[in-house]
């Protein structure tokens, strides 16, 4: 189609209009069919949440919407995606990136990644905004304080939540016509991510911009969006108002995803999820009807198909994990302390011996973990809950203070599994590894067995010991971190922001895994979360912090129910879902 880099503000004139998009890209020398025949539009004015887990194809009809599809893939497509009057499928690189100067902005999930290192903030901006005052003006809107300052810092010395803002000072610099952001909240703590909602509406609002908005939560897609479009495996099987989706989803793939997520009312006494080997549908690719493993949400939500990652596959055969008991048996508590905390402090110090300056990340905390159970460590970034977590790990000295664990080294799970796994290894050296320390008198074919055992613990088969961490899906590799962790089962375990990043079945799955290993292992957990919701579901004790302080502790459902801190209500009311809901005021279509 001719390029006429023309963008009507008609509503009844879609922003974005896709027409049966196929992509195929080539990934490790295997072609994929990462888009099948998609057909959306987004509106002036309209906010559309694209909903699905990881590997659905939402980011990819993102790239295809920008003209970005990685060359290295070798893609190959089909259909049009139609923006400013040119079909970004067939348009070349030049034209492409005039309309994405003019049309679109852009907001990923990383900041980090997206911004330069070497640049300051004002430099930046400057690229795209050449006028100082304005540039001042763009980080005012979107809420940025001390904006002057922030023109001359550079990405590392701003918050998460900074940084995110920034990404969208540039993405509206130019007044764009369409805003894509891909996962732009999921690593931040629920009040930024609140923040960032609250922002991307108001932007949406004062320049009636449309947004087309990927994100894995339906949740934050209820807070945010006019319609809903979800995708799975590369198809986009239900699509409609943000009411009619939350309230009446028709397809099972939606209701699965409806059900897995964690609330604020998530019955806390049964697992997440409940698995039941069942005559599966019938398969709308294949026609044939097979045996599935029907997963339901804990309290009575509907059911789906999981298969052993954990990830849904409404109607398809699939492999399940152990089974999950209908009701969690009471945890085992004894009277001894597995963790002791007595007046914690760490004090970090920077700068010239002549101008040092001293960050108090932990100051004087007392806590107590009894042998045997859950207490999650709430608060947003910056709080120190992830600094205390590794003075208990022995990663960090506490500067003054008493702490004391016992029954020996504790094991720490990170939040970012692909991090912590060595590269070069397989999956069964690295297991092996723990065992060479603590268990050296073992045979080969002893050794063996215990990792095959660990494996089968959380839920992996055998040969996965032969793979490598890049080999493996993220919800495979939480897993083997957990099973590196209790292959020999220690006493005390600790979890630093395990499910942040993970989509709502695997996120529940986790749960679920860390619940049965604790109650059958005995050991106690210290998590670390900005999630009170994920908290009070594997936690017997909450703990809040807030500038390196412990501001209110209690049992879950005291805090949960009833906090006696304004910040712990603030963190409950952050957490997304459809109360949040605000609706347009820009007339887009609905």
């Amino acid at each position: 189609m001719a390029a006429t880099d023309d963008m009507s503000t008609d509503s009844r004139r879609p922003t974005l209009a896709v027409r049966d998009l196929h992509v195929h890209l080539t990934r490790d020398g295997e072609e994929v069919h990462a888009l099948r025949g998609v057909s959306l539009d987004v509106h002036p004015g309209e906010i559309v949440a694209m909903v699905g887990e990881s590997g659905s194809g939402k980011s990819v009809l993102g790239l295809a919407a920008m003209g970005l599809l990685p060359h290295r893939s070798r893609p190959r497509t089909g259909g049009s995606v139609l923006l400013g009057g040119t079909d970004m499928l067939t348009a070349d690189e030049e034209t492409a990136r005039r309309v994405r100067r003019r049309h679109v902005g852009a907001v990923f999930q990383d900041p980090m990644t997206s911004l330069d290192p070497t640049m300051t903030i004002g430099a930046q901006l400057g690229e795209v905004q050449p006028d100082r005052a304005e540039r001042l003006r763009l980080l005012t809107a979107v809420g940025i304080p001390d904006a002057e300052q922030r023109l001359k810092a550079f990405p590392h010395q701003l918050s998460g939540g900074l940084r995110q803002r920034v990404m969208i000072a540039l993405a509206i610099a130019r007044t764009p016509s369409l805003i894509i952001a891909d996962e732009p909240t999921t690593a931040l703590d629920v009040t930024v991510q609140a923040q960032v909602l609250d922002l991307l509406l108001s932007l949406r609002d004062d320049i009636g911009c449309a947004v087309l908005f990927v994100t894995h939560d339906l949740g934050v897609a209820a807070q945010i969006s006019d319609r809903i479009a979800v995708m799975h495996r590369g198809v986009l099987v239900e699509q409609g108002s943000a009411e009619q989706v939350l309230h009446d989803p028709h397809h099972p793939y939606t209701q699965g995803l409806l059900a897995a997520r964690i609330g604020l009312d998530t019955p806390r006494e049964r697992p997440l999820t409940l698995r039941r080997t069942t005559p599966g549908e019938q398969d709308r690719t294949t026609g044939r009807r097979t045996a599935a493993t029907v997963v339901e949400l804990a309290g009575g939500g509907r059911g789906r198909a999981v298969d052993a990652d954990g990830v849904l596959t409404a109607g398809r055969a699939t492999a399940a994990d152990r089974d999950l008991p209908d009701r969690w048996p009471e945890p085992v508590i004894g009277d001894d302390l597995a963790v002791r905390l007595r007046g914690a402090a760490r004090v970090f110090r920077s700068g010239p011996p002549w101008a040092r300056r001293a960050l108090h990340a932990v100051r004087g905390v007392d806590l107590d973990v009894a042998q045997g159970e859950s207490v999650a460590l709430v608060g947003e970034s910056g709080c120190g809950k992830t600094t205390l977590l590794r003075i208990v790990a022995g990663l960090e000295r506490a500067t003054s203070g008493e702490v004391r664990v016992s029954g020996g080294t504790p094991q720490m799970v990170f939040q970012d599994a692909g991090s912590s796994l060595t590269p070069w290894l397989t999956v069964g050296d690295m297991l092996a590894e723990r065992l060479a320390v603590t268990a050296s008198g073992l045979s080969r074919a002893e050794r063996w067995t215990a990792v095959t055992d660990a494996l089968a613990t959380v839920g992996l088969p055998a040969d996965t010991a032969r793979a490598r961490g890049d080999q493996l899906s993220g919800g495979q590799r939480q897993r083997v971190v957990i099973a590196r962790a209790v292959i020999v089962p220690p006493r005390v375990l600790l979890c630093d922001e395990p499910t942040s990043a993970l989509d709502v079945t695997l996120a529940a799955t986790v749960l679920d895994l860390l619940g049965r290993l604790r109650r059958e292992l005995g050991m106690s957990v210290l998590f670390v979360t900005h999630d009170l919701a994920a908290a009070r579901v594997i936690a017997d004790r909450i703990a809040v912090m807030r500038a390196g302080r412990i501001i209110e502790e209690g049992p879950t459902e005291r805090v949960c129910s009833r906090p006696a801190e304004e910040y712990t209500r603030t963190l409950l009311d952050a957490v997304p879902g459809p109360r949040h809901r605000r609706p347009s005021t820009t007339g887009g279509p609905r």
